[in-house]
């Protein structure tokens, strides 16, 4: 097991299995204490049995802890990773997704997780089955679990993905569209801040971008999920978006990636527009700027979201995954009112869940761009929260 990270270009090469373990025990904790005296027991209009979708880090892998252990909900999680071998370590997924279902099976909580290629129909027709393995699961232990999923989370994060139709294999790319783009980044390992050029997308890159990140493949898991009769009547499902400042807007809501995201709300419409007339319901979530193994490597967005972090948690108002998440279940989706009546899910004007609210207040970002415009390599330290940056970044991979 290696205690050192390997980082190069701020991609992480290495995981650290106890420290990927302790971090989802961490997150396990976090949610007993926010959900203790609530009637969060999986009551009328909360869900019973919930698919994640990328389950493994990050989003999905908040979204599966948050479902397990604060309402007592079975899950099935899909995730793709790598087992460690005796020169390898494992992805971190491989070791978060061991300790959730260590952690659950002691709590007595239903998982099954399984290990493929989210983007197969064969996956698919395999999670139609654990449906049905999770229901017999929960009547061996006393409890009662239909075979059909009342909350499934789109969370994938893959730079690839094969069409089950065609065969053909989409890469997505991180790129302007129109013009170059050149913004600052900063090394994680040194600190040194340089900057970065990137030449626009072409038209095949924003089209196999949109393939891959954009909401085709989601609505494709609805669509096979509700023909297979595994979604129940008041099922609800989300997918995982972000929009950011508009000083990011040019690499990322107006590039490749925000041409993505766009796809993924035109699928919460079709979706929805197929399911007029049942109780089942779709929404894109907006969450709040995180630190990943993409926004690591993003330029402009280390350093966005190092002076939002110093901002946001001299308020007191910042928030990681597990914090929104909590929010996203307790003050959207699950609210008393919103338990039993999906209308009541409190939205924006174009129907999106925002829980980057926090982020976007108008004194956040004022002073995040005024922190932005202040930023000098001797000053970085000081102006922006590049400690909590690393620290989030490495703890994704097991090193804090």
């Amino acid at each position: 097991m290696t205690d050192k990270p390997m980082i190069r270009g701020n991609i992480c090469l290495n995981s650290n299995g106890e420290g990927c373990k302790a971090a989802v025990r961490q997150q396990i904790a976090l949610v007993k204490t926010a959900f203790a005296g609530d009637a969060a027991d999986a009551g009328e209009g909360r869900p019973r049995l919930a698919l994640i979708i990328g389950c493994s880090t990050g989003y999905g892998l908040a979204s599966r802890i948050a479902a397990g252990f604060g309402y007592g909900t079975a899950t099935v999680g899909v995730s793709f990773e790598k087992a460690p071998t005796e020169s390898r370590s494992g992805t971190p997924g491989f070791y978060n997704n061991e300790e959730y279902d260590d952690r659950a099976r002691e709590a007595g909580l239903v998982s099954i997780t399984l290990d493929g290629d989210a983007f197969s129909d064969e996956m698919k027709t395999r999670v139609i089955a654990a449906a049905k393995d999770a229901a017999t699961a929960a009547a061996k232990a006393g409890g009662k679990v239909a075979p059909q999923y009342d909350l499934v989370i789109y969370s994938l994060a893959s730079p690839v993905r094969t069409d089950p139709v065609t065969g053909v294999m989409y890469r997505s790319v991180i790129k302007p569209i129109g013009k170059p783009f050149s913004g600052r980044t900063f090394d994680l390992v040194s600190g040194a801040i340089s900057e970065v050029a990137v030449q626009p997308a072409t038209d095949d890159e924003i089209a196999a971008t949109v393939k891959v990140m954009g909401g085709e493949d989601w609505e494709r898991w609805m669509d096979m999920l509700d023909n297979a009769g595994a979604l129940a009547d008041n099922a609800r499902t989300a997918a995982y978006t972000y929009i950011g400042p508009a000083s990011s807007w040019d690499i990322y809501r107006n590039g490749t990636i925000g041409r993505a995201k766009e796809d993924l709300e035109r699928a919460a419409f079709a979706i929805n527009r197929k399911w007029v007339g049942t109780g089942k319901r779709a929404w894109v979530s907006v969450n709040k700027a995180v630190v990943t193994r993409a926004s690591a490597v993003i330029p402009v967005i280390p350093l966005y979201i190092s002076a939002l972090f110093k901002v946001m948690k001299a308020r007191g108002i910042h928030e990681g995954c597990i914090e929104q998440i909590i929010r996203l279940y307790r003050d959207r989706l699950w609210t008393a009112d919103a338990a039993l009546d999906s209308a009541k899910v409190p939205v924006d004007t174009e129907g999106r869940i925002r829980l980057d609210d926090l982020e976007m207040r108008d004194d956040v970002q004022r002073e995040t761009d005024a922190a932005l415009l202040r930023i000098t390599q001797d000053n970085l330290e000081t102006e922006a929260d590049v400690a909590g940056f690393r620290h989030d970044f490495l703890e994704a991979h097991g090193f804090v």
